[in-house]
């Protein structure tokens, strides 16, 4: 209980401000300008670019990227690129729906890991960033043994964070079974 009073004191001094502070404020007369800061200003970072917006799909371009196989399963990397004049952020997952050639959704499961996990990743313009991704080839369950276990997809929707609207990308890479279950993490820098 002390502790909690002690704190509660501390809060209520560096919200209002210590009497001593108080007795050093300078007060202006009317008309008088501010005194000018000599703080230099800090460098630019990710964190502290404050044009940036979020990224829409109508900034980002797309593709899936293979980078590896074994033992059935499959991997690789959904790449954006932003194609925009301006720099946008990313921060999170992605939206993804697989699609057929006659553009009918195809069986898709999509499941976020955290390796890596959000993280906000500012793209200045023709930068990359990527989402890694993996998935089975190897049926399971009712899925059929002797053909392809579920249909073949062509193309996919896939929706960029806190987005509502879709991009086109080739998908290209084969087969999903288990169910189109696709694994996929956050978006980091590429």
């Amino acid at each position: 209980m002390r502790r909690l009073v002690l704190c509660g004191a501390l809060a209520l001094l560096t919200a209002c401000g210590s009497p001593d502070q108080a007795a050093n404020r300078q007060t202006l007369p009317t008309g008088t300008p501010p005194p000018t800061s000599t703080v230099a200003p800090l460098p630019p970072t990710q964190a502290s670019t404050a044009s940036s917006t979020r990224c829409t799909a109508a900034s980002l371009t797309g593709k899936v990227e293979p980078t590896e196989a074994g033992a059935g399963n499959r991997y690789g990397r959904f790449v954006v690129t932003n194609t925009g004049s301006s720099p946008c952020t990313l921060n999170g997952y992605s939206g993804l729906q697989l699609l057929d050639a006659a553009g009918r959704p195809v069986p898709t499961n999509l499941v976020r890991t955290q390796d890596p996990g959000p993280s906000p990743v500012t793209l200045a313009p023709d930068a990359s960033a990527a989402a890694n991704l993996r998935w089975t080839v190897v049926p399971s369950g009712d899925e059929p043994v002797d053909r392809p276990c579920e249909p073949d997809a062509v193309t996919a929707a896939a929706i960029p964070p806190d987005e509502t609207q879709p991009m086109s990308l080739a998908w290209g890479v084969g087969p999903v079974c288990g169910g189109g279950k696709i694994e996929i993490s956050a978006f980091y820098a590429a």
